[in-house]
């Protein structure tokens, strides 16, 4: 049920931005046709497949959506979760080809899902199903470099990325860019630095260009600037871990909730985020950290700044979203915002920064890995030392010239040449600032454009038009 209303909530969403398009003039060869292409999914796969393990046959269950072929390869991550579903993958697929067009990607969309629960089996036993689903992926292209390049998504990470590169390179050993069949894999085994922090230093960024935009943040009913908002962050995972320390320590922003599976943190003159993770790694579970209440989901009905449900989708729905105060709502998490509840809550005034375009850091620092795969070469291995030399030369020209000092601070961090992790931050923090300039400016051309969302699925959608004609299509 709940893939289900994912896929409607999509679907309602692109046919409000098609409407406006048309209604808006935009003249981008939109026929009914094109429409129908650009929004069903091309094809579904489904994969059963058996792995012995403790003395018996287990079959797994596996799905591997391709939503749009108008860039290739496609792109998107594979889930491990008991309750992953076909309408779930096909809805993750789509949101992944307008979230690529939209930040200027070059990806089609698609996503992946196995139905397992990674808590039941061992590690030994993940990686013997994670490599037996890999193969069943090769053997339709379903993973491949320049065809489908999967990455982690929920259940999934580093490790299952690794184990699915290594396997797919031992089926291809001639293959020179085997390693760029997946994305999100550990840097020792040509992944990227920065990729983990992505999606939630991607929600940073995301919230600073927001509050760049006085108009923007005047909708919002919000004073200037990040420091000392108070942020409720709903799943301390990986997305919601790196937005909340990021927003905390960089922006000065108060994390005064935490809400997660077990209980909630609470705290109203900010939450140690890194102490808060150290505890939930060392002992499973929130309970016992300085704050601790049971409450949990309620407490997205708290009183604060910004909402960010960075868990999964649809918590947010028409039974709760009336109670919902925070005048700004960010999705780090992929859908957790129902359609009925969307409405609801643009007709309170809230001001939600869509999924769409928040959560677009994974994918846009995946982009950078797999370039870095294909070119096989570190990011600013080249350039690092020369930049040093010339920033160098041009300090030492300035003191000479004005026989002053230069003070030692800024010469250092000047002379400093950008690592990896430094000019992935830069790429990914133009990617953000960028898209989001250009959907603030649609949303705010026209008063019949209702919300963030539709400005940016409209852009989205005028991209991808776009491509499909440049094809003859």
């Amino acid at each position: 049920m709940a893939g289900e209303a994912f896929l409607k909530s999509i679907e309602i969403n692109f046919q409000q931005a098609i409407k406006l398009l048309d209604e808006l003039g935009y003249d981008i060869g939109l026929d009914q046709g094109l429409v129908n292409q650009i929004l069903a999914a091309n094809s579904t796969y489904l994969v059963r497949f058996g792995v012995r393990l403790r003395g018996e046959m287990h079959t797994f269950t596996g799905y591997r959506s391709v939503h749009s072929e108008h860039f290739e390869p496609v792109k998107g991550g594979i889930r491990y979760a008991s309750n992953v579903n076909q309408n779930e993958v096909e809805a993750l697929a789509a949101l992944m080809s307008f979230k690529c067009a939209l930040v200027e990607v070059p990806f089609g969309g698609s996503k992946g899902g196995l139905i397992i629960d990674p808590k039941d089996w061992t590690t030994d036993e993940m990686e013997r199903i994670t490599r037996r689903f890999t193969q069943e992926l090769a053997k339709r292209d379903l993973i491949h470099p320049s065809q489908n390049v999967p990455a982690p998504d929920v259940g999934t990470g580093e490790r299952e990325m690794a184990w699915m590169a290594d396997e797919y390179r031992r089926l291809h050993p001639a293959e020179l860019n085997a390693w760029a069949c997946v994305t999100g894999k550990p840097v020792s085994k040509g992944g990227i630095s920065g990729r983990t922090e992505a999606t939630g230093r991607g929600v940073q960024y995301a919230l600073q260009a927001f509050f760049d935009h006085p108009m923007d943040v005047k909708k919002a009913r919000l004073s200037p600037g990040l420091s000392g908002k108070r942020i409720i962050i709903q799943g301390l995972g990986n997305v919601g871990y790196y937005a909340a320390l990021f927003l905390s320590t960089e922006d000065k922003a108060l994390i005064t909730h935490v809400l997660e599976r077990d209980g909630s943190i609470i705290n109203k003159d900010g939450i140690n985020i890194l102490a808060l993770k150290e505890h939930l790694i060392k002992f499973g579970t929130v309970k016992g950290f300085d704050g601790f209440v049971s409450e949990g989901i309620d407490l997205l009905e708290a009183e604060a700044d910004i909402l960010i449900p960075a868990a999964m989708e649809l918590v947010i729905t028409a039974k709760n979203a009336r109670m919902i105060k925070a005048p700004l709502i960010i999705e780090a998490a992929n859908g957790p915002v129902s359609a009925e509840a969307d409405d609801i809550l643009n007709e309170m005034g809230t001001i939600i920064i869509p999924d769409l375009y928040a959560n677009a850091g994974g994918v846009t620092v995946s982009y950078f890995e797999w370039i870095k795969n294909l070119s096989r070469i570190r990011f600013g291995r080249m350039q690092r030392r020369a930049e040093e030399t010339r920033i160098s030369a041009l300090i030492e020209g300035i003191i000479a010239l004005t026989g002053s000092d230069f003070p030692e601070h800024l010469a250092k961090k000047a002379i400093q040449g950008g690592k990896e992790i430094d000019l992935v931050r830069s790429g990914l923090e133009d990617t953000m600032r960028n898209a989001y300039e250009v959907i603030s400016k649609t949303w705010n051309s026209d008063k019949r454009i209702k919300d963030l969302r539709t400005a940016a699925m409209m852009v989205a959608i005028k991209r991808i038009a776009q491509s499909y004609s440049s094809m003859g299509i």
